[in-house]
């Protein structure tokens, strides 16, 4: 019994006609005919009943039908599964994040990532929400990692909930606590801020709107000592002693060398981060593995 035989006898099964079920599978009709008096030969019996203008099954290939679709499902099932598998063997991962996360949050589960699938290549693009937003829209990301709310709500993406993270403001320990009082101060107040040199990054940063906000909600207008920068470019201004900055614990904790941390005092900031792709295109399998990974890091 052959592969190419049931393709047939389905087809057949399922037009009730020789000739249609030929176009179906692309084969002359009698070529197919042949296959299947050859399967009959094979099985013993008669599968079709064949009378002019008119085909059923026999109670053999009533028999056989569900027997057939099964074997044909799981073949293509064992194709999909090993395509897939050959997938991770080789290809692209192209993943968007804010620049906070590159140097907080991915290192890790990169390493991760590449020990375990090192024939994958990992595409990075650094950006802000609203500029990732957009590229995976236009399909020229497979993931991205995002700030929720986005900057213009799309229903075009899915996204699911990877994070909720604390900001802290950081410092040069050569320079004054921020907030005054102490090098001991444990904690300090958005409102505290008020008066404090900032060094803030570029328009169109994540951290930059929040922080902004958040300083207007206290009734004040923040100062900028310095800005325009990336994360790099901020903490190295802020050991500088240019001025304090906000940033995420993640960055401050994994780049605090020469910086010193203050919490911010309940209820503080905070941000959420999120995995994004388009919700009409699944990602390739390599990223759903990346995904799996993120999600459960």
């Amino acid at each position: 019994m052959q592969f190419q035989q049931l393709q047939y006898f389905v087809a057949v099964a399922e037009t009730r006609h020789f000739t249609r079920a030929a176009d179906l599978v692309h084969v002359a009709q009698p070529s197919l005919s042949q296959q299947i008096k050859a399967l009959e030969r094979e099985l013993g019996a008669d599968l079709f009943l064949r009378a002019r203008g008119n085909i059923t099954l026999t109670d053999a290939g009533e028999a056989l039908l569900p027997l057939a679709r099964r074997i044909l499902a799981d073949a293509d099932t064992a194709r999909q599964e090993v395509q897939e598998l050959a997938q991770l063997r080789s290809g692209r991962v192209r993943l968007g994040a804010t620049p906070s996360l590159c140097t907080g949050l991915l290192p890790d589960v990169l390493r991760a990532f590449h020990d375990r699938y090192p024939g994958i290549r990992l595409l990075i693009e650094e950006g802000g929400s609203h500029d990732l937003v957009r590229e995976l829209a236009r399909g020229a990301l497979d993931l991205a990692l995002v700030v929720l709310p986005l900057p213009t709500p799309s229903p075009a993406l899915t996204t699911v909930e990877l994070l909720r993270e604390d900001l802290v403001v950081v410092s040069s320990p050569d320079a004054p606590a921020p907030g005054g009082g102490g090098a001991g101060r444990r904690t300090v107040r958005v409102a505290d801020l008020e008066g404090e040199r900032l060094v803030m990054f570029r328009h169109g940063y994540d951290l930059r709107e929040l922080t902004v906000a958040a300083c207007r909600a206290e009734g004040f207008e923040p100062d900028f000592a310095v800005e325009g920068g990336e994360m790099d470019a901020v903490l190295g201004f802020v050991r500088a002693g240019l001025g304090v900055a906000v940033v995420p614990r993640m960055v401050a904790t994994r780049s605090g060398r020469g910086l010193r941390v203050t919490s911010l005092a309940r209820p503080g900031l905070h941000r959420t981060i999120a995995l994004a792709h388009r919700s009409d295109v699944a990602p390739p399998r390599a990223a759903r593995e990346l995904q799996r990974m993120l999600l459960e890091r």
